[in-house]
């Protein structure tokens, strides 16, 4: 199947958060046989060895205008609260931006000519609106979306969470012939918004990317992540409170913009995603704490805990509603229920080094058997091709 995906970003350097998972399943596409070209709908494009790029077609206005929204974020406002150049920015995407796009996306169509899917990875949805059902109505292409960034990314969280803007507001979600979630719980939500056919389509590894690595361990608990907001409780619960209480253990934090007081955990700056292997790696025990929106609602994956066990990482987790829909708790990791639950959990697994290693190797043999980027590239595949023969 020859693919043409407009993504968020593929530059790293844009710091948005999907872009290594977007890496990641265009490069298993490409692994299970499919052609696959990228198109980013924020900055530059950026060849790799699996797919081929176009340049994006609004590439100066959409860095100007994610300078604006960062500076209104640097300044404590969110950057998706409306102010008087709202309705100005509107105006542009409306009468420039998507006219640009929607002749730009209608000629690499022609061009390419035997174009399959055309695939949109957690862009601005409501800057394409009408899009998708005018290539449909010319070329006949199957048209799909997939949202990494649900729940917090419908219009209930938005302000709150600090997204750039409403991607939701005005769109029409039934253009699509599938909808793709990484969140289970939220597709009642995307259903009531419009789409059809919506599917979870969680996240996922690269299991070559993210291998174990032979490294002394001097950190006895760990987290990494960006950001304290919607996890405040649990980072305290399991970070501020144990460190404080656990005299000698090690404690370490990295990533940014934490806006709460982590007790004695060593803060330890940003990372890259290269320097999360050996972070993760060097840890005898590594912390899942998500924001409650992706813990309360049912099956909302993230990231991180696919690359902890495919890192053969320990795993002591804040509880997380659904997370056995991935791995088994009590075998593939743990989940504390408190701050003293989670005292004793440390406690424990720091004295019993086979118990941690049994748990990692649990944990990693289960993301190799069910979660690799090339499971998640054949189910995308799997319902793209039964829509196309139904």
């Amino acid at each position: 199947m020859k693919i043409l995906a407009v993504v968020s970003t593929i530059d790293l350097k844009n710091k948005l958060g999907c872009t290594p998972a977007w890496w990641q399943l265009l490069k298993a596409l490409y692994e299970t046989g499919h052609e696959v070209i990228v198109v980013p709908y924020l900055g530059n494009p950026v060849e790799s060895l699996w797919w081929r790029t176009y340049q994006n077609p609004c590439e100066r206005e959409s860095l100007i205008y994610n300078a604006y929204l960062n500076s209104k974020k640097k300044a404590g406002r969110s950057p998706s609260e409306k102010t008087f150049l709202t309705s100005v920015a509107d105006q542009l995407i409306q009468n420039y931006v998507r006219p640009k796009w929607q002749q730009f996306l209608c000629d690499v169509i022609a061009k390419e000519k035997d174009i399959s899917l055309l695939l949109f990875m957690s862009i601005p949805i409501n800057h394409f609106t009408g899009i998708p059902s005018s290539i449909k109505k010319r070329s006949g292409l199957t048209v799909a979306f997939y949202d990494g960034d649900m729940p917090t990314i419908l219009p209930k969280y938005t302000i709150s969470r600090g997204f750039k803007f409403n991607y939701y507001e005005k769109a029409d979600l039934s253009e699509y012939d599938a909808f793709f979630s990484n969140s289970k719980g939220s597709i009642p939500d995307i259903e009531q918004l419009g789409a059809r056919n919506v599917y979870p389509l969680y996240y996922g590894i690269d299991a070559d990317l993210a291998s174990p690595m032979e490294t002394e361990q001097d950190i006895d608990i760990s987290f990494f992540g960006y950001g304290s907001d919607f996890r405040e409780e649990w980072m305290e619960k399991l970070i501020t409170i144990p460190s404080r209480e656990m005299t000698g253990i090690k404690f370490a934090v990295a990533g940014g913009g934490f806006n709460i007081d982590l007790g004695k955990a060593e803060v330890m700056g940003d990372l890259s995603y290269s320097q999360w292997r050996y972070f993760a790696c060097r840890s005898k025990i590594n912390l899942n704490i998500t924001r409650w929106s992706h813990t309360s609602v049912y099956a909302s994956s993230t990231s991180r805990p696919f690359e902890l066990a495919s890192f053969g990482s320990c795993i002591v987790s804040q509880p997380y509603n659904g997370i056995q829909e991935w791995f088994e708790p009590g075998k593939e990791l743990i989940i504390a229920n408190s701050s003293q639950e989670a005292i004793n959990i440390y406690k424990t697994l720091l004295s019993l080094p086979d118990k941690r290693r049994a748990l990692a190797e649990q944990a990693r043999m289960r993301v190799l058997k069910e979660h690799t980027y090339k499971h998640r590239a054949n189910q995308l595949i799997e319902v793209i091709s039964k829509l196309k023969a139904g």
